[in-house]
């Protein structure tokens, strides 16, 4: 009995030694599998953050395309719009050579209307006929202030024939000068009175110099200046005009 237990320990034993082997080699097994496991787990993580930035990198790139499409658009306005620019400033510059001569002539027949006219406000008309002249020689005035400043000048020299007006001024006759006032109706008559009333007188279109009428208009002069005042309600006035011209053939 002896002996056979000891030979089934002996058994045991032998059979032990290549059971506690395989549960080590399968340890080890299950250990490099959670090893193997960490490092796929690993790997998956880096591939889903690889994934996430390929896609970032692929939504910036298609916003990308589609802005430097838009700026292409953009670039490629400008460019027409550059051409259409041009021909504008071309169509500018012929416009400015036919339009710059004209203002000059216009502004030349405005001196000579200025000379021939009645010669009344004489330094105001002389002063803005000076400034109209400076300011055509002056290359920083658009052409199209010039043209509209010398259309107000023709404006102003328009609205002189449908008013009255009165004013004081010098009155150079016969080689002297005296302060006057002065009645001016319109373009038919400028007339004068002296301050005092002793002399009256009028501008005679025909002869070009003034002529004097004494003290024989001095109440419908002083009338007339009264309305032309608004000191009085408008009124008939009986002043010498000098007549019409004739038209000959």
């Amino acid at each position: 009995m002896t002996a056979l237990c000891i030979g089934a320990v002996m058994t045991a034993a032998a059979h032990g030694a290549p059971l506690d082997k395989s549960v080590a080699v399968q340890g080890q097994a299950q250990q490099e599998a959670v090893q193997s496991q960490a490092k796929v787990d690993k790997l998956a993580d880096q591939t889903t953050d690889l994934v996430a930035r390929y896609k970032s990198v692929m939504a910036e790139l298609d916003n990308l395309r589609a802005y430097n499409d838009q700026v292409d658009k953009l670039v490629a306005s400008q460019r027409t719009r550059k051409v259409s620019l041009d021909r504008q400033l071309k169509d500018i510059d012929v416009t400015e050579q036919q339009i710059l001569p004209f203002i000059q002539r216009m502004l030349s027949t405005l001196d000579e209307f200025v000379k021939l006219d009645v010669p009344f406000l004489p330094d105001e008309r002389k002063q803005r006929l000076q400034q109209l002249h400076a300011m055509m020689d002056d290359a920083g005035v658009p052409i199209a202030e010039k043209y509209r400043r010398v259309m107000e000048a023709y404006q102003i020299e328009t609205d002189y024939g449908r008013n009255i007006e009165a004013y004081r001024g010098k009155l150079t006759q016969g080689g002297s000068e005296r302060l006057v006032d002065f009645l001016r109706i319109g373009r038919v008559a400028l007339l004068y009175r002296t301050l005092d009333g002793s002399d009256t007188g009028y501008w005679d279109r025909a002869r070009h110099q003034w002529i004097s009428t004494g003290e024989a208009d001095n109440r419908a002069v002083a009338q007339g200046l009264r309305i032309a005042h608004k000191e009085a309600a408008p009124d008939l006035i009986n002043v010498p005009v000098p007549a019409p011209e004739t038209a000959h053939d």
